[in-house]
């Protein structure tokens, strides 16, 4: 059978064949073998581990899917990871260096003879090895071409199916290639009107990397071209052998009988398609400032302007002094702040702003859920339905779904050197991108002229790895998030000077009655066996100018203006691919600050990290627009040119960027945390939440007792990483104050009493979200989990909106939601998602308590909200909500979806990893963790 596409057992696959399936894979033929590279030196001496779960191969013949979904086989390699991943939250309190490979893979380079399970040569100056272990492939070339052809070749036999549906979600396509289903048309919904591109759009942005990057331009086009040529070459033979991934038979495109259909060709514009959805969702930044605005408004309504003000930027928290910080030794890099005096603000007038429509033309199932099930071949209707919830189900993806804040996720602990046990910098660190099947990212190992690495790429875009190992150093990164987004407010006007609407259609830029540019996308579908969605169609319409895309209408001092959001990396989506090139070549990152210099390379909104064995350092990437004085970045901005971006020009969407040396960065600090927190002093919050309180504590406080502690190893600092990726932020962070609030006089109810006490008891034992026995599917301290997921919506709202107001506690929840439990479904990431506690009113809630209390505090919010600002009508407040949330039954707090009961607590939380394509895996326990993860300590350096 061909590689990558083997049945878990013979009598699996007898089973399939007794089903009728016709549709057998044919093996496919190896090219003549490659002459072997010269070896590397791997620096690591085998101490660099890395594990991405459920499992390396993300493809699955028709007869595999059929076999999951009859009999619950899985293609090899397909879940061998996912149980080491899930097995280190029971395992991580017994963890040393020596017990490190029961929960990760061995990172090294190479495959030891005796571990090798196959060898494919594709072409004659290439091989792909995989190992045994996990299946990961080794990718060895003679020539340049030849080393990105099997990184390609690589891709599609792992993640073909996978590619294709993110070539389609970026081109706003989602619909017409995998079908109808409601969750499929929100997801294009949300993701082509942020990256819009005409086809023209797309080749100008090859072009521009070719002709802006120099001799690294060209190369890397070059090498994007092998890679996709790569892909192409699996994508015939796999079509040719039968052996290509079975949901191109149940989504219609491909017959199983006859073989007649076709896997579309790829191309080099497919990967500026998938780079816009891959560095739009995890290295964005900014934007809001609409939202923002209303928010601002509305607390200038009540209180009036200054007090409104006042109390709206108490709430806002650019730069709050209490903040948890990567950059900690008092650095100061400050970036997109408030100025001292605001110019060329627009904010709208009240009541008068309207979303964009983006859908028109509706027909058949379009904007519902109506099915009109086929009627399907009797060997597949095993699978029939697969997608009838949508391919990515609404939510699951970081950032999509109804009300979700956007980007988030990651985090990385690295420890200097002078505080480990070894002497040399330890990290443990990964991207937290959300769990699917199989993972958007694939492991691969690449070594070839001027490449030497090892790690994760997203796939279709992997010519290079993205996160993980050179030879003697490594590096992760997390979204940063910083301010690369802003708002113009463009003054609509008619062409033949009669008085614009706010439906006008043209703009005035600099001076000129200029048209909008009209960006359309007709999707249309049928059922099919895979979506029974009816047949529906709809058109997607934006209005693009000079000045970006329109996302509201509005009016601004009585006329009328439309919105815009412009994103420093639109029409940019590919040219970070300048910078991961640099990080794979051996020949250029030789130390920190080399490494640095590749960051610099990357355009989208990441944190950086580095370890080698001599240092550890950090480097925030983006292009940071240089704003004009006076403009307020949080805020939308007129779009006139005095406050256009320096050197704006928006043929390309180019302008002056701030310099290295402005962003963030560090060498040797004692060490570093992330986890999508503020980067450093003066470097301002580009929305609502970097407050005093953040995820980012649950790092810092444990790190910094290490490094207090001194002999940091491997082990500690992993087991560091695995407690805060089980402990509730709220238990540890602010039940403390919540219950000193509570305890400042007696509670007289018992019952109401020994609800504080269960609490107590919870918060003493380290407020953890963990079984009380190894795979018991409960909590210990169930019922004070149970009381703290329906108390804080509650506690919130009852410390807040009596203050507040209705319409101000509205805007500001808007904003930012005010809880991301595991088992909440409106977070960063929606239900089951693994990521929680990023968004929330964490920092709110600690100031104004800690304020009620009489306690100190840095940077205050404008006004005490809790009772009053009355300690005893805080607590009035306190117990009277934290008593209607007792008396709330488990399955009222955890309702039930389509994994989980209703009532059942640790399934509400539990990690699923949602079904990108035909096979199911299992659900696993709860883990605020990174999805793919690194624990690296290099002893020795070139």
């Amino acid at each position: 059978m061909p590689p990558r596409t083997i049945m878990s057992t013979a009598a699996a696959t007898a089973a399939v064949l007794a089903l009728g399936v016709t549709l057998l894979a044919a093996a496919p033929q190896s090219g003549a073998a490659a002459a072997e590279p010269a070896p590397v030196t791997d620096y690591c001496q085998g101490q660099c581990d890395d594990i991405l779960p459920p499992g390396q191969n993300g493809n699955a013949t028709l007869v595999e899917i059929l076999g999951n979904k009859a009999f619950g086989t899985h293609p090899a390699h397909s879940d061998d990871q996912i149980d080491r991943y899930d097995g280190l939250v029971a395992g991580h309190t017994a963890l040393t260096d020596q017990k490190l490979t029961d929960f990760f893979n061995d990172a090294s380079f190479g495959v030891p003879k005796d571990r090798v399970e196959s060898v494919v040569s594709p072409r004659a100056d290439v091989t792909i090895t995989r190992d045994k272990a996990t299946g990961v492939p080794h990718i060895k070339g003679t020539t340049r071409y030849g080393t990105e052809f099997g990184a390609g070749y690589a891709a599609g036999q792992d993640r073909l199916w996978l590619m294709d549906l993110f070539r389609h979600i970026g081109r706003g396509q989602l619909t017409s290639f995998a079908g109808g289903a409601l969750a499929n048309q929100g997801l294009e919904q949300q993701f082509w009107p942020q990256a819009p591109y005409t086809e023209a759009d797309l080749e100008a942005q090859v072009a521009y990397i070719r002709t802006h990057e120099g001799p690294r331009g060209e190369q890397a086009m070059a090498d994007a071209q092998a890679y996709v040529d790569g892909i192409n070459a699996y994508r015939d033979k796999s079509k040719n052998g039968r052996y290509f991934p079975g949901e191109y038979v149940l989504t219609g495109k491909i017959d199983a009988i006859t073989n007649v259909g076709e896997i579309e060709p790829f191309k080099l514009t497919d990967l500026i398609s998938i780079a816009s959805v891959v560095g739009g969702q995890f290295g964005g930044g900014g934007g809001g400032e609409v939202q923002a605005a209303l928010s601002l408004l509305s607390a200038q309504q009540k209180y009036g302007v200054a007090e409104g003000t006042k109390v709206w930027e108490s709430f806002r928290q650019r730069n709050d002094p209490e903040a948890v910080l990567t950059v900690h030794d008092g650095t100061a890099f400050p970036y997109a702040g408030k100025p001292d005096k605001g110019r060329g603000t627009a904010l709208p007038d009240a009541g008068s702003v309207t979303a964009e429509p983006l859908v028109f033309d509706r027909t058949g199932s379009a904007g519902t859920d109506r099915k009109a099930p086929v009627k399907a071949p009797a060997n597949l209707r095993k699978a029939q339905g697969i997608y009838d919830d949508g391919v990515i189900p609404e939510g699951s993806l970081p950032g999509s779904g109804s009300g979700a804040q956007k980007r988030g996720m990651s985090n990385a602990l690295l420890v200097s050197g002078k505080h480990t046990a070894s002497g040399n910098p330890i990290a443990v660190f990964g991207p937290q991108t959300g769990y699917f099947a199989p993972q958007l990212m694939m492991l691969q190992e690449l070594q070839g002229p001027g490449i030497s690495a090892r790690g994760v790429s997203f796939a279709g875009v992997g010519m290079y790895v993205q996160m993980g190992r050179g030879q003697d150093y490594a590096w992760s990164a997390t979204s940063a998030g910083q301010d690369i987004t802003d708002t113009y407010a463009i003054e609509l006007c008619e062409p033949d000077g009669s008085a614009p609407t706010k439906d006008s259609t043209h703009y005035r830029y600099r001076g000129t009655c200029t048209a909008m540019e009209t960006l359309e996308r007709t999707n249309s579908w049928k059922p099919t066996v895979a979506d029974s969605t009816a047949e529906g169609s709809y058109r997607m319409q934006v209005r693009r100018t000079h000045y970006g895309v329109v996302t509201h209408r509005a009016t601004v001092g009585g006329k009328p203006v439309a919105y815009t959001s412009l994103r420093s990396t639109y029409r940019h989506e590919a040219d970070s691919i300048i910078g991961f090139q640099m990080f794979n070549d051996p020949d250029l990152v030789k130390d920190a600050a080399s490494f640095q210099r590749a960051a610099s390379n990357i355009d989208y909104a990441f944190n950086w990290f580095y370890a080698d064995s001599r240092t550890a350092a950090y480097y925030n990437s983006g292009m940071n627009p240089v704003r004009a004085a006076g403009v307020d970045p949080a805020l939308p901005v007129k779009a006139e040119r005095a406050y256009e971006w320096k050197d704006f020009d928006p043929a390309a969407n180019t302008a002056a960027y701030t310099s290295f040396a402005e962003h963030p960065n560090s060498n040797g600090q004692d060490y570093y945390v992330s986890w999508n927190n503020k980067q450093a002093e003066g470097y301002s919050a580009a929305g609502f939440g970097l407050g005093a309180v953040h995820r980012g504590d649950l790092l810092d406080d444990r790190v910094a007792k290490l490094v207090a502690e001194g002999g940091v190893t491997r082990a500690s600092l992993t087991r560091a990483m695995a407690e805060a990726g089980i402990t509730d932020l709220r238990g540890e962070q602010l039940l403390p104050e919540l219950l000193k609030v509570i305890r400042s006089r007696p509670v007289t109810d018992p019952e109401l009493n020994g609800v504080v006490q269960q609490l107590e008891s919870w918060r003493a034992a380290g407020s953890q979200r963990r079984e009380n026995g190894s795979g018991s599917h409960g909590y210990a301290h169930a019922d004070a989990i149970r009381v703290m997921d329906a108390w804080w919506p509650r506690l919130v709202e009852a410390e807040f909106r009596p203050g507040l107001g209705d319409d101000l506690y509205r805007e500001l929840t808007a904003a930012l939601a005010t809880d991301e439990s595991p088992a909440a479904s409106h977070g960063a990431s929606g239900a089951h998602s693994g990521s929680a506690f990023q968004y929330g009113w964490w920092g709110f809630v600690d100031k104004d308590l800690r304020k009620v209390l009489g306690q100190p505090v840095k940077g205050p919010l404008a006004r005490t909200y809790c009772g009053g600002g009355d300690l005893g009508g805080c607590r009035d407040a306190l117990l009277a909500s934290l008593k209607e949330a007792a008396a709330q039954p488990a399955t009222q707090v955890y309702p039930g979806d389509d994994t989980c009961k209703a009532g059942d607590q640790w399934c509400a939380d539990a990690i699923v990893h949602r079904a990108l394509g035909g096979i199911s895996q299992k659900t696993i326990h709860w883990q605020n963790r990174p999805t793919y993860q690194q624990v690296v300590e290099f002893p020795a350096h070139r």
